[in-house]
Order: C-alpha cells, then structure tokens, then sequence
C-alpha cells in the first residue's frame, strides 16, 4: 500500500503543486519559468520515485539475504516516514526539492532498498503454505492495486485533494507505514529464511506454529530440511552469478521480459499522467479526480473479482485497466519466487524490481513526450510492446502452476534444449542441483 500509493497520489495534487513550483522558482531566483522548463521540472519530480525504486532494488536481495525478510520491512518503515515528513512539510516550507527528496526516499521505499515489494514478495511467499501460495500470489497485486485506488481516493476534493489539505495528502503514507512498523511486531521471520539461511530448525517450529496454529509441522520441517541438505553446498547467488549461470537462463530472460513489460504495456502512464490523459479525451476539469479514481477502482474491482465481462466498462482508458488487472498485476510480482530456487530467488528479485523501476522511470520521462507528438496516438507504441511480449509467452515460457523450481527448470530445458533423451524432465531435475553447485 505505501509504495503503490505513491504512486497515485501526484494526480489529485499536480496543478498545485506546478503552481508551488512556480512560486519557488519567482521568488527564489525572480525566474518566471516557460511551459516546457515546468513540463519538464514536473516529469522530473514524477519519475525521481523511480529512480529510488531502482537503487532500492539493487540493494534488496542482499539485505534481505543478510538481514532476513522482516528486519528488512522493518528498516523500510522508517525511510517511509522520512519520505512522509519531507512531503509534508514542503508547501510550508516553499520547497518543491524537498517533494522530489520525499518521493526520491519513497521510491526507495518501494524499490526495496530497505525493502517493500521484492522482500515483501519473497516473505509472504515464504510464510504462505504451498496448497495457498496460488492465490497469495495474486493477492500481492491485490493490495498492489489497492494501494494506489487508496491514494486516488484521498486526493478527491472532498477529501484531502484541496489547496489546503493536499501536503497531508502527500505525507499521508508516513501512517501507513506507521501501521505496517505496528503489525510486524506480532509476526515472525520467515521459516524458510531461519531454516535454510540460519540453520535455526527450533526458530523455524516456532515460526510455523506462530503462523499456522499450533500443530505439528514436522513434514513441514522436513521438506524443507530435505531442500537444505540439497542446497547445503549451494550458498546464494548474487546478481552477477544468476546472469552468468547457464542452468536459469530462460527463467532469467522470463523474468526480464514479464517485469519490464508491466510498465512497458502504458499502465503506470495511466496513473502519472491521469489528469493529461483525461483531459485530452475531452473530460471537464472538475470531474478530472473522479475520472482518475474509476481507474484505480476499475483495476481494484478487476484483480479481486476477475471478472469475464466487459459489458459496463464503456471508456478506452477503463478497458486498458481492465485488461492489466485480469493479466501481469495478479501474477507478475510472485514469479521469480516461483521459477528460482532458494539460492536464486534473492538475485532474481533484485533483477526483476530493477528493470520495473528502470522502465517506470523512462515512461514517466518519455509519456508527456509522446502525448505532445502523438495525442491520441500515444499508447500505439505500448499496444506493439505487449504483442511482443505476448509471443514470447506464448512460445517461450511452459506451464509453470503446481510446479516446484526445480520442475520448471526441466521444462524450460525440454522446451528449449531439444534434448536427445525422452525422459529429460525427470532426469534433468534430478542434476539441476549438481549443476548449480558446480558453476
């Protein structure tokens, strides 16, 4: 929720803060900028979020490696509410540098460089029993989604969308972070995190027995016992060695391609530029907020429901919505816990979030661009990157549901290996491990 609503929370605010920006720059410098000097100060203070979001990922695998998933969400608690008061404090202190400061340290908080979506991925994944990791997973794209309908639906006009109220708009994250600092107190670290990386096996019962109820747990324990002795010579990977190991290249390139295609397909210029979008479709001024909103709510509705019908959505903009919320919302966020193993998931993590934030950032960049050259036009270039992406899929990438790691890294080798032996599913997922101890 905090990093996501971030995310939407510039929408409601955007002609105020352009004005706040205007009023530094006058009697700061005594310079009365052009048009295109605010486009680009306004674009900068939009996609500096990015930037956080991808050192915060470049960061994320190791610390939640070093530290553990929990410790890690717990730090990014407190970067939130840094970013939360700096936002908050920017009108009365004239500063639109401390709005960029405060969504630099959001992006950080998002991108996970104490953590937020990679970690917090790899934590509810590791915490989830396997019958229910399904649809946990998509969960995550639930409250994905949730988190920027919340910040859509503060920034009405009757609400905190209002020329007085709109900093506590801004910094209103800094309480849901507050909360989040709050419920991880009761919750434990993940089993699967002190078991295989600690080697604490009393830590892990415990855990279980916190998170599951009070039963016993020890086939549980064992399982997880049996991937250890598997994995006992195989320590974790960093970035660099899941690029260069051969075994997980497909997964990798899988991986690449879902994650940059989540902002690549023209979902997030949706929301940093809602206003710009609405309006050049012809909406009054002053049902800009509300429009915005449906499009928050429309993929909230989509992702929870998943409906089959698009019956009642009748604008453009709603149904490209709808489509992002049936397709990479719900499954894109939970992957690279399901194609890499435990040595690799960390690394993954960290790839996948960076190239996200990387291909947010040059959206928020170039989308005011193409609006201005294209118009109407502008979300053709986003249509030829989904069907690109969308034959890879269908070509490239083989059922992965109910499947371990291991599993998977079988068939993506039959797919694509063209293996001389009939029996390579099996065969291969019984060397994967000898593969990865050796590279």
């Amino acid at each position: 929720l905090t990093g996501e609503s971030d995310m939407s929370v510039m929408t409601s605010p955007s002609v105020l803060i352009k004005e706040l920006v205007k009023q530094t720059c006058v009697q700061r410098y005594g310079l009365s900028l052009e048009p295109w000097q605010l486009s680009l100060i306004w674009s900068f203070t939009v996609s500096i979020f990015c930037v956080g979001g991808l050192l915060g990922s470049l960061a994320a695998g190791s610390l939640a490696s070093k530290f553990g998933r929990k410790r890690c969400l717990l730090l990014n608690t407190f970067v939130a509410i840094l970013g939360s008061v700096l936002m908050l404090l920017s009108k009365t202190a004239m500063s639109f540098e401390m709005i960029m400061a405060g969504r630099f340290f959001f992006g950080i908080n998002s991108g996970n460089l104490l953590t937020s979506l990679a970690v917090y991925s790899m934590y509810v994944m590791e915490i989830t029993p396997r019958k229910l990791k399904g649809i946990v997973g998509v969960s995550i794209g639930s409250f994905l989604s949730l988190g920027k309908f919340s910040g859509q639906l503060l920034g009405i006009s009757e609400l905190l969308g209002t020329e007085k109220l709109w900093p506590w708009l801004l910094g209103f994250i800094g309480f849901t972070g507050l909360f989040q600092l709050i419920t991880l107190f009761f919750l434990p670290e993940s089993p699967s995190y002190l078991l295989l990386d600690r080697g604490d096996q009393r830590a892990c019962e415990k855990a279980l027995k916190q998170l599951w109820g009070n039963k016993d747990y020890s086939r549980e324990i064992e399982e997880m016992l049996e991937e250890k002795a598997a994995l006992q010579s195989v320590r974790s990977y960093s970035v660099l060695e899941l690029i260069q190991n051969k075994t997980v290249r497909w997964q990798l390139i899988t991986i690449a391609v879902t994650f940059t295609s989540v902002q690549l397909c023209g979902i997030n210029a949706v929301y940093f530029y809602s206003f710009d979008v609405f309006r050049a479709a012809g909406i009054p001024e002053q049902k800009l907020r509300y429009a915005a909103l449906g499009t928050g709510l429309c993929e909230f509705s989509t992702v929870v429901s998943c409906v089959s019908t698009l019956s009642l959505i009748s604008n453009h903009v709603f149904v490209c919505i709808f489509f992002f919320a049936i397709g990479p919302v719900g499954v894109t966020p939970s992957l690279p816990g399901e194609l890499f193993a435990q040595p690799f998931s960390s690394a993954a993590y960290t790839i996948s979030c960076s190239l996200n934030w990387l291909s947010l950032f040059v959206v928020g960049m170039v989308f005011p661009i193409l609006v201005e050259k294209l118009d109407c036009f502008c979300f053709l270039i986003f249509l030829f990157f989904c069907f690109i992406v969308g034959l890879y899929l269908k070509f490239n990438v083989p059922e992965i549901k109910n499947k371990t790691p291991l599993e998977i890294a079988a068939e993506f080798d039959k797919m694509h290996c063209k293996p001389k032996r009939e029996d390579v599913t099996e065969k291969y997922a019984n060397r994967i491990i000898s593969y990865e101890t050796k590279l």
